[in-house]
């Protein structure tokens, strides 16, 4: 059975840092891309960072130079180090990853709540 669980969130005053960590298991994760979506209130879930299984990363606009993706595949564990917070980069965060099954199959966690506000 495959799980996501995400942990780091926090409250964070602008300028602040935080690691999150999404610790994933029930599957070979290696060679699928995995990514972190957020979403903020009354807003949509939006797609913020995502690497493959061999290291290249894209980011959202917003958030380059801030935020680096990176993965350990040998723990099966997804981090996105988040730099230099905004108020506008409060949200719930989630990790993500889709894995062919008979078809393709969207997993997500439950998401951590990140909060910056001073």
């Amino acid at each position: 059975q495959v799980q996501l669980v995400e942990s780091g969130g926090d409250l964070v005053q602008p300028g602040g840092s935080l690691r999150l960590s999404c610790a994933a298991s029930g599957a070979d994760f290696s060679r699928y891309s995995m990514d972190w979506y957020r979403q903020a209130p009354g807003k949509q879930r939006e797609l913020v960072a995502d690497i493959t299984g061999g290291g290249s990363t894209n980011y959202v606009d917003s958030v380059k130079g801030r935020f680096t993706i990176s993965r350990d595949n040998a723990k099966n564990i997804l981090y996105l180090q988040m730099n230099n917070l905004k108020p506008e980069d409060t949200a719930v965060y989630y990790c993500h990853v889709s894995l062919p099954r008979a078809r393709w199959i969207d997993y997500w966690g439950r998401g951590t709540q990140v909060t910056v506000s001073s």
